[in-house]
């Protein structure tokens, strides 16, 4: 697909004027800086599940629907599990994020984009930093960030809550005139547009919606979604005016 704004039906592909005042980067990590199909979340997804099938005592089947309630309700499964069961969120994180890392493959190119983009770069996630930063390590990037914002910094309250990008905006003393978001959540991308802040949607490849959970794909026509995009890499490339085929 090309890139687009979210108005399915009115396509008008990015130009470099589109992001020009921009000098404040933010990326979310999981789905974004890579793809959905790499499935590096997947191993989240599944350790998160043992996790609440062995506090809850339930089976794998019940706990993947206790889960994803959780998840739905309050943002991340560890906010649920920490508002309905007082779990120790230090030994969620560390539990859920003893992954396998190698299934991703460095991406030169798209450390290529980040590097050249004016300005500063910021990892925004409800993940924690080891994790981030272990992703970023895999990918490539990492050295690009100017730093890594995490569910542990933003006080365990995970985005779509304002409180959490009002925290993350006042500690790097971000313009939000001047910045924009990629995320692949559309409700993660309500606030940054109501703070002024330019809006990327990343969907899966060939814009899937059988990919996930069809509630994770509700409001990305909205008009808090200034652009959407399945291929990040080409996305920044035509920031800097290069040509379609050039991807």
């Amino acid at each position: 697909m090309s890139d687009t704004t979210a108005e399915i039906g009115r396509t008008r592909d990015v130009t470099p004027a589109d992001f020009a005042h921009v000098r404040d980067w933010v990326f979310d990590l999981d789905n974004t800086l890579y793809p959905r199909r790499t499935d590096l979340f997947a191993q989240i997804d599944k350790r998160m599940t043992s996790y609440v099938s062995e506090l809850l005592q339930v089976s794998a089947e019940e706990a993947k629907v206790v889960q994803k309630e959780l998840y739905r309700e309050y943002g991340t499964t560890l906010r649920g599990l920490m508002e309905r069961h007082r779990i120790d969120p230090d030994g969620f994180l560390s539990f859920v994020h003893d992954i396998d890392y190698s299934f991703l493959a460095p991406d030169p190119a798209l450390g290529a984009e980040i590097e050249r983009l004016p300005g500063r770069k910021f990892i925004f996630t409800n993940g924690d930093r080891g994790h981030a930063e272990r992703t970023a390590r895999a990918l490539g990037i990492l050295e690009h960030f100017e730093d890594v914002f995490d569910i542990v910094a933003a006080g365990l309250v995970p985005k779509p809550a304002a409180e959490t990008y009002d925290k993350f905006m006042g500690l790097h003393r971000i313009d939000t005139e001047r910045a924009a978001m990629f995320e692949d959540l559309a409700r993660n991308l309500e606030v940054p547009k109501a703070r002024g802040m330019r809006t990327v949607l990343v969907v899966p490849e060939n814009f899937e919606t059988t990919i996930g959970d069809v509630w994770e794909h509700e409001g990305r026509d909205g008009e808090h979604i200034d652009f959407v995009t399945d291929d990040l890499t080409r996305f920044l490339r035509r920031l800097r005016g290069e040509a379609r085929d050039a991807a």
